[in-house]
């Protein structure tokens, strides 16, 4: 399993350089040419929307093609933005996010929405669903995920659509985070928001064909979960007297965040393992963990300008602060100080508490919807 980059919990937004990497092809290893024939490159990108093959053939006004010429463009692309930009600060996380591996980084994502792409289409009869894939050298890469129409079109008030992103942090999206353009799915793990975008098909088939589905018996139509997670880098050696000081996030999943809470205890000499139903969880002597109430001073520090650009959503424009805190989807930085530990091995755990007053891993511990086990730290105070 991938493992977290030095860095990646060193601001709010994560450097493109840090953040967390799965992928089944690296077109960034190819030179300039062959990019440049893969499509992988802002002048050679190019996206196909078309319809399925039959039985499952909806009917369109019109299909985007390559070998027409009607593909779009990023310059097709750009125009939408200068319209109707979509911009929101959204944690990228892996649905298999073990608390040892880091699989989070935090950034700020812009594009435009798919439903104003799929308006390029005119009309659109006998479509249930839609499903994209990406860029792969060959078959055993190739990587599908899908959204139901409703999915695509619709977006309750206050919420972040399905759009295609290419701009990360205020600069044009890297190759290596999935550039030119990726889709980006906020309320999805990261799986529906498949890197090198380059097609997207409309069917009638109202069945899921994400790879995730068909090859790893995933949840297909998961939503994210709100989660807490160490810094996998955290040190885990401590001297006498000083307080022990460890930090992590919190990842704010659909159901919202009230609290991070931790437990410590002398370590049991089984290297973190409990099993869920040792009564020893029922006892647990669960504290919380003061959040700040909004983000650090220079969180946009690292952004292109210093800055966040307008229309962020929940951003107040005139003070460049959140409307709201958390910002939905997004994650919460937190430190954990404990004083007077006596010299010793120790287990430290950190869970959520989301708005619905269910404690992490509830209320769906269940691995295919996420992986959201409250994860643990042991430490030594010597």
């Amino acid at each position: 399993m991938a493992r977290a980059r030095a860095g990646y919990m060193d601001h709010f937004f994560t450097p493109a350089s840090s953040f967390f990497e799965l992928a089944r092809s690296r077109p960034y290893q190819l030179g300039a040419e062959a990019r440049a024939k893969a499509g992988v490159t802002p002048d050679s990108w190019r996206l196909e929307v078309v319809p399925e093959e039959p039985p499952f053939r909806p009917t369109l006004d019109r299909a985007l093609r390559k070998d027409d010429g009607t593909a779009l463009t990023l310059h097709d692309l750009k125009a939408i933005f200068r319209d109707r930009p979509v911009r929101c600060a959204r944690a990228m996380v892996c649905l298999m996010n073990a608390p040892r591996s880091g699989l989070c980084s935090n950034g700020l994502w812009e594009g435009v929405a798919l439903r104003d792409v799929l308006t390029r289409l005119g009309r659109i009869r006998n479509a249930r669903r839609l499903y994209y894939t990406g860029y792969y050298s060959n078959p055993v890469g190739r990587f599908v995920s899908s959204l139901s129409m409703s999915e695509a079109l619709e977006t309750p008030p206050g919420e972040v659509p399905a759009f295609l992103a290419f701009r990360l942090n205020g600069d044009p999206l890297p190759i290596e985070r999935g550039g030119p353009v990726r889709m980006l799915v906020p309320w999805a793990y990261g799986y529906k928001s498949i890197k090198w975008l380059n097609r997207i098909v409309l069917t009638n088939d109202f069945r899921a064909n994400d790879t995730y589905a068909l090859l790893q018996n995933n949840d297909p139509q998961t939503t994210r979960k709100t989660a807490a997670r160490f810094d996998v880098h955290a040190p885990s050696a401590f001297r006498r007297g000083e307080p022990v000081a460890i930090r992590g996030v919190a990842i704010v999943g659909l159901s919202g965040l009230k609290r991070v809470e931790y437990w410590v205890r002398p370590d049991q000499g089984t290297h973190g393992q409990l099993d869920p139903d040792d009564p020893a969880w029922a006892t647990a002597d669960w504290k919380e963990i003061p959040l700040p109430p909004g983000p650090p001073d220079d969180w946009t520090a690292n952004l292109a300008g210093g800055r966040l650009p307008e229309g962020v959503l929940d951003v107040d424009p005139a003070t460049g602060r959140p409307k709201v805190w958390p910002l939905p989807y997004s994650w919460v930085p937190w430190t954990l100080r404990i004083e007077g530990l006596k010299p010793g091995a120790y287990e430290i755990r950190v869970r959520t508490v989301d708005l619905n007053d269910y404690a992490q891993p509830e209320p769906r511990p269940n691995p295919q919807s996420g992986n959201v086990e409250v994860p643990c730290l042991i430490i030594l105070v010597v």
